[in-house]
Parts: structure tokens; sequence; C-alpha cells
């Protein structure tokens, strides 16, 4: 039984500086927003109240539940465990498909502010234990601008034994990225396109190279699990010098044995107009990354296809088999495929 406390509660924000005229210009996210006395950020959730920054958001969820790691998804991280999945509000993009909309798109600190729950971190672990998680994730909205807290749950969940997540569109500074790697073993990233035509139309942010710089550092500097989701969206980032472009930057900088998922879009919002990601469309995704190099990519959206499952890049046995989020483990051992045994680059 999930039980919260209704409690309001504000936090002083962790990265910002103080500015003349009583202003501040926050840190945390490469808007780097300057921001007045009384205004919020472009987040929507990060607050100047006389002088000092602070989020209207530490400790409040929106949504909380206790789901299969793969519906993050993350694929070659714990399979087949679950995960306490926690939301609140706000973001620092504003995607025009957002699926999660109602609690990405807002802003607090105005009259009417949506009522939250309060579950404050020191409850996370228990939560987590009684719900039979093995691990905490911060997702549904972008848990950047909710830094406070998921940096005080994860070193909590760390010192208890639990995993930690992102998933995340990676729009991060590397001082708030270093802050919390310590305490987070999977980043999953959105890489929403490979150009920034498209990102600045999709996700309204002006240089979409900090979310590809954040990846590798989390990847190379702090050994934390990456997985990459690409939603392919026709007409927009279906092009294959974008969808070469992601496949040939995983290889280089990630690595090969970072999985790689293309997800069928459906229409939505700002581009109810646009069809379906036809199957094909994805499916010549999956061939892209595949002779680029990668040996695991995946088709998401698209329950029962047979590029759901994981097959072994070196004898292409059948390792895992996918139908949405059941997940069956055919023949994984340590990380290692209990046929070849070749290495997989799996947290297990």
């Amino acid at each position: 039984m999930l039980k919260f406390v209704c409690m309001p509660e504000l936090k002083e924000a962790m990265f910002y500086e103080k500015l003349p005229d009583n202003k501040v210009k926050c840190t945390l996210c490469p808007w780097f927003c300057k921001i007045a006395q009384g205004k919020v950020g472009i987040c929507g959730v990060r607050q100047n109240i006389e002088g000092k920054l602070y989020s209207l958001i530490y400790a409040k969820v929106s949504s909380v539940a206790a789901d299969p790691i793969e519906k993050k998804p993350l694929f070659h991280f714990y399979p087949g465990t679950k995960v306490l999945s926690l939301g609140t509000f706000g973001c620092n993009m504003r995607c025009g498909h957002c699926q999660n909309w109602q609690i990405a798109h807002v802003k607090l600190g105005q009259a009417k502010d949506p009522q939250l729950e309060y579950l404050p971190p020191e409850n996370l672990v228990e939560l987590a234990k009684q719900n039979n998680c093995q691990g905490i994730a911060w997702t549904y909205n972008e848990p950047i601008v909710w830094f406070e807290y998921s940096y005080e749950g994860a070193k909590l969940a760390k010192a208890a034994g639990l995993y930690t997540v992102w998933v995340t569109n990676g729009y991060v500074t590397f001082e708030a990225l270093d802050t919390i790697a310590p305490y987070l073993d999977a980043f999953r990233v959105d890489v929403k396109g490979f150009n920034q035509d498209f990102y600045t139309k999709l996700a309204k942010i002006r240089d979409f190279k900090p979310v590809l710089e954040a990846a590798e550092r989390a990847k190379k500097k702090w050994d934390m699990h990456v997985e990459i989701v690409t939603n392919i969206i026709p007409t927009m980032n279906d092009d294959e010098a974008q969808l070469k472009g992601i496949a040939d930057w995983i290889v280089k900088k990630l690595g090969p044995e970072t999985p790689w998922h293309v997800t069928r879009f459906m229409p939505y919002l700002e581009y109810s107009h646009l069809p379906p990601t036809p199957i094909s469309t994805l499916e010549k995704a999956r061939q892209i990354g595949l002779d680029a190099g990668l040996q695991f990519v995946y088709l998401g959206n698209v329950p029962g296809h047979k590029a759901e499952n994981t097959y072994c890049p070196k004898c292409s046995k059948l390792l895992i088999k996918r139908v949405g989020y059941q997940t069956d483990l055919k023949n994984v051992a340590a990380g290692k495929c209990g046929f070849c045994g070749q290495d997989l680059g799996f947290r297990c």
C-alpha cells in the first residue's frame, strides 16, 4: 500500500547564483535562467523568493508506481526486476508531443497550484522494499528539475543497496550531473533527433549538444549504465541522416554494446496531424543501427515484434524474450550469454 502525508515544503535550490536587483541565475541546466523576484524559470518549478532560488516540488509527487524496469525502457539493467517510479511536475523542455504534458508542462508558484502529495526521501527505501522493488527511478516528468529530491533519495537508496535510475532528457549541466553521479546507476536518456532545427522545433531548446555531452560523461566519467531512446516521428526525425547520426554517435561515444530503443510515435497534441510511425520505418532505423555497428537495437511500442527480444551478438541465440513489459530470461548468466559466454554489457 502506497501511503502519503499532505505537507507542503520549500527547499532552497542547490545550483544558482545571486545577481543584482534581487535576481538569481539558475545553473542546474543549460538554460541558465535569469529569474526575477517572484518568477519561475523555464521549468516552471524553481522560483525566486526574495533573492533566493527555491524548488517548489521538493518531496512532492504527482505519480508513483511499482513498474517493471523494462517500462523505462531499460533492457540491459537488472532485467525482470521492479522499480519504484516517481514523478512530480515540471520539465526544462517543451516537447510538442509529450505524453505526460499534464505534469510536465506546468508553472507553479501561481494562484491555483495543483495539489501534490508529500513523500519525504526518508520514506523511499521502505516504500520500495514494501513493493518488492530493487531500485528507485525518477521518471514520468523530468528528474533534472527535481534535483534536490532525487539527489537526497538516491544517496539513501544506494546506502540501502537499491539501484537508482534517472529517466531523463539529458539537458543538465556538468556541475549538477557530477554531484548526483556517485549515487546514480542508470541514465536512460532521450536523444530525440540529430540536428538543431529539429530539437528547436520539437523541444524548444537552443542547443542539443549538452544532451549528448551529458550522456557521454555519465558513461565515460561515471560508469553509469546508459541506454538511448529515440521516438521516431514521421517527416521530422525519420530521415537517414539523423538516424545514422545517432547510431554513429552511440557507437563512437558510448560503445557498440549500448542499447538503442527506436520507438513508435503515436499522434498527439501539436503533432496529431501526423500518422503513427510505420513499422517499416522502425525496422529501417534498426538496420541503420546494426549496420553502424550497434549490437542491440530494439523496437518500442510494437508489442510482439521480434526486435523486442535480446539476441547474443556473437552466437545469435535468443537470450531474453519480451512481449510488452513481460520478460522471459532464457539464458543470461552474470551479464553474459549463457550459450557462448559473450559479455553483453548488462548490469545485473
